[in-house]
């Protein structure tokens, strides 16, 4: 190895091992890039909407479509779209993360607490979605500093441009101004049937449409889905069944206890899901054209910035995560009538970058 390579690994090694100091965790000034003030667009776009500049946030991320959404609630409390980013970089394949250095940018649904929150980031500011969850663990998956940052470079990241990540980092800040923590959902693409029905042939079909289920309740009712994990699946805007005397508790690796999906937003949800499936029918009836299981590339990056970042997605560094996705165990979900509803699951699920960590070769504490 020469001296001038040497000399770079090794100061990018001592910056790895440099602690994170987040938001909160600190008493010191914070960098001017982590304290800015939106633009005066965006604040004009916040009045029009209606929505206070400290009010809650969710985050939604969807990787074929490379975008990257901020839904922010009014003064009615309902969210509503404030803004969709353009995705600069992803890397891996469509599915889930499973390991460390596996490159997959994280699908799920996570949740940020100002701790998670890096103004002095390596990649201009970053937001650590929190993986691995509670699924993630029960599921025995493990990685480290997977997050939203700027820099256009990913191993395991959503990459934003650094002006993007500033927009951002500032919405999740003032978002969460005496709050405890916003919602990220992390999707493949957008849950539509017909977008399920091209990727049908997916190992990942049954986890996706676990996925639709929380996604069906933010979109038909507004709100932010509760979610809680048992039984090593995901389980949204669960309470305890009538006259239960006791108060649901969950373990995310053991069997799920009794339980009744909330009555209206079940039932407004019902709705979507039985259009939604009808659609899903037409769609096999009629052939949709099936997507490869395998994209072959590493990760995508949203059109619009092909030209300024021309040769970011390449080929696949590492095999089809696919060949090694495990099987997890099927469950009932129960209607508030009682009924199940597990059809739509199925039987089971059949710069140098630093932020996917082994895959970079060394720790990192400044994704």
């Amino acid at each position: 190895m020469g001296t001038g390579k040497a000399l770079v690994l090794a100061a990018a090694f001592a910056a790895a091992l440099t602690p994170v100091t987040c938001l909160g965790e600190s008493s010191k000034p914070l960098p001017a890039k982590a304290t800015k003030e939106l633009p005066p667009e965006l604040l004009s776009l916040l009045e029009q909407k209606k929505m206070p500049k400290h009010s809650p946030i969710v985050m939604r991320l969807f990787k074929e479509e490379a975008e990257l959404e901020v839904w922010k609630q009014d003064t009615a409390g309902r969210f509503q779209i404030l803004k969709t980013y353009p995705i600069c970089r992803w890397s891996g394949d469509l599915g889930p993360k499973l390991r460390e250095g596996d490159r997959q940018a994280p699908e799920g649904f996570y949740t940020v607490t100002p701790e998670l929150m890096n103004p002095n980031s390596n990649f201009y500011l970053s937001i650590n979605l929190g993986y691995p969850n509670s699924f993630d663990k029960a599921n025995k998956r493990n990685g480290s500093f997977l997050m939203i940052h700027g820099d256009c470079w990913s191993s395991g990241c959503y990459a934003m441009t650094d002006e993007q990540i500033s927009e951002i980092y500032s919405l999740a800040r003032d978002s969460l101004s005496g709050r405890p923590s916003f919602q990220v959902q992390a999707y493949p693409f957008r849950l539509t049937p017909s977008n399920l029905a091209r990727h049908r042939n997916s190992p990942n079909l049954a986890f996706w449409k676990m996925l639709k289920i929380g996604n069906d309740h933010f979109e038909t009712t507004q709100r932010e889905p509760r979610v809680d994990v048992c039984n090593r699946r995901y389980v949204f805007d669960a309470q305890p069944p009538a006259n239960s005397p006791h108060p649901l508790v969950f373990n995310p690796a053991e069997k799920c206890p009794p339980f009744v999906v909330n009555p209206e937003i079940a039932r407004r949800a019902l709705g979507k899901r039985r259009a939604d499936e009808l659609e899903y029918a037409r769609l096999l009836e009629d052939n949709l054209p099936a997507a490869p299981i395998y994209s072959g590339l590493d990760g995508g990056m949203n059109k619009a910035f092909l030209a300024q970042f021309p040769g970011r997605v390449t080929l696949a560094k590492v095999m089809p995560y696919a060949s090694y996705l495990p099987q997890l165990p099927p469950i009932p979900w129960t209607d508030n009538d009682g009924s199940l509803t597990s059809k739509w699951f199925g039987a089971s699920f059949s710069k140098t970058v630093v932020c996917d960590a082994v895959g970079a070769g060394f720790p990192s504490g400044r994704c």
